[in-house]
């Protein structure tokens, strides 16, 4: 195989895994704002420790930045999303690790997820709870869980593929 069919099958393996989950975000979102009303419904309890809420995050991580006022911060967060995901696309092209490809390209579909949201609807939907009675982790959705899955496989790798100074 070329070097030039072997990057066009990285480039179209990593625009595959990118569409795949912003596609799986963003379908979740639209069944449950559209089709199961999550927007007018109160949280709806799947068992003791994971129920479904409906949250808006105008801000990023945790709604840190939610409270600015500023409707100019949605179209910096997408422009910073934009431009970090170009940032991991030419790491993931340049890596000869499967999985790092994989990777990158689920935190590239993540944040393309959470930006369309954004210009769609003004705020990221959350929906997501995972508690212990009161006490929970911040409502999430899936381009967030992607994210974080992503970055367990890249530290994973790293641990692997390190080699520590004795």
């Amino acid at each position: 195989m070329s070097m030039g069919r072997f990057f066009r099958y990285r480039i179209l393996a990593l625009v595959a895994v990118a569409l795949t989950t912003s596609g799986l975000d963003q379908f979740s979102k639209y069944w449950l704002l559209n089709t199961f009303g999550m927007a007018t419904r109160p949280p709806v309890v799947l068992c003791d420790y994971f129920s479904l809420v409906m949250v808006w995050n105008h801000g990023i991580s945790f709604g840190i930045l939610s409270n600015t006022g500023q409707d100019e911060t949605a179209y910096v967060l997408v422009a910073i999303a934009i431009a970090v995901s170009a940032l991991l696309a030419h790491l993931a092209l340049r890596s000869p690790h499967r999985w790092e490809r994989v990777a990158y390209g689920m935190v590239i579909g993540g944040a393309l997820g959470n930006a369309i949201d954004r210009l769609r609807l003004g705020a990221v939907a959350d929906f997501l709870y995972v508690h212990v009675g009161e006490l929970g982790w911040p409502a999430f959705n899936i381009a967030d869980a992607a994210i974080c899955i992503a970055v367990g496989i890249l530290l994973l790798h790293q641990l692997r593929t390190s080699k520590v100074a004795a």
